[in-house]
């Protein structure tokens, strides 16, 4: 069942309309550095197809890619990484019934003061680039293997339990700020689905200045729960897949967030994909 829902995903290139796949030409010919349709792709959708806006983004991401020096972030020493992980609790865990990696981040367990005592704003930007290179070089490409077809977006649990008045201080606003931005100006499109539940009474207030940092499309991609989530949640998780914290079935030895469980882990699929060309 899975894998004939995965199938039935469109992917960013399908239904693109005459005019839209002309624009897709004419940019594929102006990048100054050329990517595969799907890559190219994803900035054009993000500026609904604008030219000469699209271009404008494309170019910015590839400057900020040297900036940054994201060809070298694959080796890049984080030996934080436990400690940030224990203070700060997220990961990629599994697939959801679309085949798509799932990336949960428990919000509310963050102890935004604790975490900056042990590492900087600069160290976790380079540790944010290095997950987002290792999700769309590795992470989705295995998850397109293990579904059969192109699997180009992921699904997000964003999970507000226990946040309560730390949502209202603005060291965590800009902790916010800077990961939401990095995904929407380098790394668009990649965003599915996004659930946030457990949202706390003051929500609603921290949600109206979060909210337009947000660009339309990606505000349409997030439904907004409570604690009873799990029904709606189960919808696009099967329980074996969904950590038991969350009303799913798993538990990984290690802790769910510490497993990265995931095709990525499958030797057979790390094997197909070094033999594959797969970009996203």
């Amino acid at each position: 069942m899975e894998a004939r829902r995965a199938q039935e995903m469109p992917s960013l290139l399908d239904n693109l309309t005459p005019e839209e796949r002309k624009t897709l030409d004419q940019f594929r010919e102006a990048v100054p550095v050329k990517a595969h349709d799907h890559v190219l792709a994803r900035f054009l959708r993000a500026r609904k197809f604008v030219f000469e806006k699209s271009l404008e983004m494309y170019n910015n991401y590839l400057k900020w890619r040297i900036d940054q020096r994201v060809d070298e972030v694959a080796s890049y020493d984080f030996p934080e990484f436990q400690t940030v992980k224990s203070i700060y609790p997220h990961g990629f865990h599994k697939t959801d019934r679309l085949g798509r990696s799932i990336y949960i981040e428990r919000l509310g367990n963050l102890d935004i003061n604790h975490l900056f005592s042990i590492t900087t704003d600069e160290r976790m930007i380079r540790y944010y680039i290095r997950e987002y290179e290792s999700m769309i070089k590795l992470r989705i490409p295995a998850c397109s293997i293990a579904a059969g077809c192109l699997i180009e977006q992921t699904f997000t649990i964003l999970d507000l339990g226990g946040s309560s008045t730390k949502l209202m201080k603005k060291n965590v606003y800009n902790f916010v700020k800077l990961a939401s931005g990095m995904a929407q100006d380098f790394y668009p499109e990649i965003l599915g689905k996004m659930f946030i539940i457990n949202t706390p009474m003051l929500f609603s207030v921290a949600w109206k200045i979060i909210k337009p940092w947000l660009d339309e499309r990606t505000q349409k991609k997030i439904s907004t729960e409570g604690s009873k989530y799990q029904v709606k949640l189960l919808e696009y998780v099967a329980p074996e897949n969904l950590p038991d914290f969350f009303g799913g079935t798993c538990r990984c030895e290690e802790g769910c967030l510490m497993s990265d469980a995931g095709p990525w882990k499958d030797p057979e699929i790390l094997r197909r994909l070094q033999e594959a060309d797969i970009q996203i």
